[in-house]
């Protein structure tokens, strides 16, 4: 009895263990399971051409490496998301991933870069579907190659044309003039918030010749909330940042639409009466050969999409431009000396800045393209393969790039390429000590070919740039001349999505310090 005790415990013991083991093996199995499910799902069906895929890994089933990328871009470093690849898999340039929905590569130098962003026959624009929602699919980001190129013509002289620039500038300027000594009176302000609704008044009067505060201030508050929208996580549910977005966006088409509506009506009726011609009179005016008119679906989509690029990125630049002057003193006075020049030359009878003034400021635009490099205002681009195309990456041999030997890496059919900006700025063999801001690399660089990509490249490059840095410009100017900034926290931590900003808006004074007259 004793030994059939014996056994029967033995028994009951092997049956756990069994048990145990199979869980284990079951839970081993299940794990590799999820661990390669993207692979098996969009690597598998590729055959052989899997094997010249880049490097990398597609992460987990839906989130992919999406976890990875928002923990890095919410931590204090974000360029952890792109060194833990270099780390497993070498610096190859270019890394397979899975971004935002889609099976991806990811491109990192500027040789990958340029055949991505300048061969159109390979390549087309693949903003994730959730970004296209938000934008409109109408805009740049959600038309055709060819559609692309007739709006870009379009648009391109009412926003960097000389003719438009001479006359944009004198309303910039006033409008810098008065923000700043208002500013000057405030106290603390948050700084990016009011450079914010200063660049957004900016491009309303550029773009709908408005400026009527309450309309700004409804408009700039729905930009807000759809710009934290676009780089989040494509969850449509209530509480998520991208629910909200699309709310945003709803409310933007609606307040365009009865702008667009009013506009109509005036013209037709004979009572408008136009000091300049705008973008939202392009728009309405431009007829096809064969007749065809923009649809308001497409002119609201080109305004929404123009008008939050317009002063977001200008707002943040200013921001960033003016913060990295006021801790690098050198920097500061260098440029300052520059405008006081500037200044001294200016006929008596001249009254504000001209183009030619605005060209002639070397160091002032190299401190403006050093802002640009280290901010790196769109940390990405999207373009998706049109057709299996083969690329070359680089790899390392002894701490140099060079190209590589073998026949390429393959990038499929219908993945999504994302040029990763930050990665090209931040290349230490491009830019010794990447991290620093340091204006006077630029005395003597001459950048290699898409090295410095701030506004994109190619046809796909931003239309609003010449008017962006305009703007940067005519603000550091007055500000060199007469105003100092102090920081009420300098050592804020700072946000890096959707853009990189400090965490308190940078809050700061604004000091009137010195008499140069503008």
């Amino acid at each position: 009895m004793v030994l059939g005790f014996v056994v029967g415990v033995g028994t009951g013991l092997g049956s756990i263990w069994m048990v145990l083991l199979s869980s284990l093996v079951g839970l081993v199995a299940f794990w590799w399971l999820i661990k390669n499910a993207n692979r098996l799902l969009y690597e598998t069906q590729l055959g052989e051409r899997q094997y010249s895929l880049p490097p990398g890994d597609l992460g987990l089933p839906f989130i992919g490496n999406m976890w990875s990328f928002l923990r890095a871009f919410k931590s204090n470093n974000p360029e952890s998301f792109l060194d833990t690849f270099v780390s497993r898999f070498g610096k190859t340039g270019i890394y397979k991933a899975f971004m935002f929905g889609f099976p991806s590569v990811i491109v990192t130098t500027p040789e990958t870069s340029k055949r991505v962003l300048t061969d159109d026959d390979a390549f087309k624009p693949g903003w994730p579907v959730s970004t296209v929602e938000l934008i409109g699919k109408k805009s740049f980001i959600g038309i055709s190659y060819e559609e692309h190129k007739r709006l870009r013509k379009l648009t391109a002289a009412p926003v960097n044309g000389h003719e438009a620039l001479s006359v944009y500038m004198k309303y910039i300027e006033e409008i810098v003039v008065r923000s700043l000594e208002k500013w000057s009176k405030m106290g603390q302000i948050e700084f990016l918030t009011q450079l914010r609704k200063l660049t957004f008044k900016i491009i309303m009067y550029v773009f709908l010749s408005s400026e009527s505060e309450s309309v700004m201030e409804a408009l700039e508050r729905e930009y807000t909330v759809l710009n934290y929208g676009v780089r989040a996580m494509a969850i449509n549910l209530p509480g998520f940042a991208y629910h909200k977005a699309l709310k945003a966006r709803k409310n933007l088409v609606a307040i365009f639409q009865s702008i667009v509506d009013d506009r109509r009506a005036q013209r037709k009726a004979g009572n408008y009466y136009a000091k300049k011609k705008d973008m939202m009179d392009a728009l309405l005016d431009v007829e096809e050969d064969n007749g065809r008119k923009l649809t308001d679906e497409e002119i609201i989509d080109v305004l929404l999409m123009y008008l939050n690029a317009g002063h977001e990125s200008s707002g943040h630049t200013i921001m960033w431009a003016t913060v990295f002057l006021q801790a690098n003193p050198e920097a500061f006075q260098r440029a300052k000396a520059e405008q006081e020049e500037i200044l001294k030359r200016r006929p008596p009878m001249q009254k504000g800045m001209t183009l030619k003034e605005y060209r002639e400021m070397d160091y002032l635009s190299k401190v403006i393209d050093e802002t640009l490099r280290v901010i790196t205002f769109s940390l990405t681009v999207f373009r998706e393969a049109k057709k299996d195309v083969k690329i070359n990456g680089s790899y390392e041999i002894s701490e140099i790039y060079v190209m590589a030997s073998i026949s390429g890496y393959s990038i499929p059919k219908g993945w999504k390429v994302l040029v990763w900006f930050r990665s090209i700025h931040y290349d230490s063999e491009l830019y010794p000590n990447p991290m620093e801001f340091n204006p006077s690399r630029w005395d003597n660089l001459t950048p290699k070919a898409l090295s410095f990509l701030p506004f994109g490249a190619g046809s796909h490059l931003c239309p609003g740039n010449d008017l962006a840095k305009l703007e940067i410009a005519i603000f550091l100017h007055h500000f060199l001349l007469n105003y100092k900034m102090e920081r009420a926290n300098a050592g804020c931590p700072l946000m890096y999505l959707p853009h990189t900003r400090p965490k308190d808006n940078c809050v700061a004074k604004i000091k009137k310090c010195g008499s140069a007259k503008a």
